[in-house]
């Protein structure tokens, strides 16, 4: 079956604006990781020296000079109080300068900033032709050299939430927004069990604490579904790309799970604070490698998207309800008319076939991506 001139020009309409959304994807990843990602520099990373009197007074003011700004030099009356902020993550690094200088480090607070921060003073005890000893106060699971798992942890929890918006949006668009809203919560129980087996029988990213991980992986989901099946009342086919943006290029790059904000350029620094990727990926850190400290202020974060998905879905319930009685009203009634059975099945079955057409195309948009 040939097709004519308008039909080739109407397809090829259709694909080039269904080609919009995976480029400006493109656009969007490069610049959030590219810009995130592609010249870690430290900025204000703040490291201890241990000891007092002018020496170390001297030695501090020397390293924060030379630093012009990398670091924020500070000293500490003792090694306690340098460990202390440690493990409260207020510091990344504290040098203990001697005969046998020794420095200590936090690697579950970041393994990239504990590098970048070994990287300095080794140069400074190099200066005094002394090797340098490197104590590690909370090293990662054995599963998770690196300190990233919890960020690989993170990208499959996000997909597995991401991805489902679009099913849950398109495919039961017909559905009321309290049964898709239950779906959505629902999801986000199975997607927060799937990533606590990842993180603790299967890959053994964690090796205790994991109800805490499961508990936050649940906020976490459930904030992305419900958040993006508000949306989706408003975006319809953009929804995939309003997600995307929301969280994975800025939620992946400001989570801190490969570079902390002291290493990062200045926007994503101040994502940092209050997205919920990095409420995510700090508050399991908080929770598995510092006892809990701070961690408060991190459930509060996935608290406050969870709550912003609730307004958005009871927003967008009540909007697709005006909407149908708008419709409604504005529908006159049939004349009535003598019409075949046959002709009401075909106009029926075209527009069931041009919506399964519209939610496929979306649901392969979101999968492919």
């Amino acid at each position: 079956m040939s097709t004519g001139p308008n039909q080739t020009a109407g397809a090829l309409r259709h694909v080039l604006g269904h080609l919009v959304t995976p480029l400006l994807m493109c656009l969007g990843m490069g610049l959030a990781y590219l810009g995130a990602f592609h010249a870690p520099q430290p900025h204000d990373l703040r490291v201890d020296i241990v000891g007092s009197g002018p020496t170390t007074q001297v030695l501090a003011q020397t390293l924060h000079d030379k630093a012009d700004g990398a670091l924020d030099v500070r000293t500490v009356p003792d090694r306690a109080t340098a460990a202390t902020a440690l493990l409260h993550q207020d510091s990344y690094g504290a040098y203990i300068p001697g005969e046998h200088p020794e420095l200590l480090v936090a690697s579950a607070s970041s393994d990239t900033s504990a590098m970048a921060v070994e990287k300095v003073f080794t140069k400074v005890a190099a200066g005094q032709d002394a090797p340098l000893k490197v104590t590690d106060l909370a090293p990662t699971a054995s599963g998770d050299p690196t300190g990233q798992g919890v960020f690989f942890l993170l990208v499959a929890v996000s997909i597995g939430a991401y991805a489902s918006v679009a099913v849950i949006g398109a495919a039961g668009a017909a559905l009321p927004m309290r049964i898709r809203a239950l779906l959505a919560t629902g999801t986000a129980l199975v997607v927060s069990l799937i990533g606590t087996l990842f993180a603790g029988p299967v890959f053994h990213l964690v090796d205790h604490g994991l109800a805490g991980v499961w508990a936050l992986s649940w906020l976490y989901a459930a904030g992305i579904l419900l958040i993006g099946i508000g949306l989706h009342t408003y975006l319809r086919r953009w929804t995939t790309l309003g997600v995307m943006i929301l969280f994975v290029m800025l939620n992946f790059t400001s989570s801190g799970g490969i570079y902390r904000p002291e290493l990062q350029p200045g926007l994503f620094g101040s994502l940092h604070a209050f997205w919920n990727g990095a409420g995510f990926v700090e508050g399991i850190r908080g929770h598995v490698y510092f006892d809990g400290h701070a961690l408060g202020g991190h459930v509060l974060v996935l608290v406050l998207w969870l709550l912003a998905g609730v307004v958005l879905v009871t927003l967008a319930g009540r909007t697709e309800a005006t909407r149908n009685a708008v419709s409604a009203a504005a529908t006159p009634p049939m004349p009535v008319r003598e019409a075949t059975s046959r002709e009401e099945a075909e106009s029926g079955e075209e527009r069931e076939a041009e919506r399964e057409e519209e939610m496929e195309e979306e649901m392969e948009e979101a999968v492919a991506v």
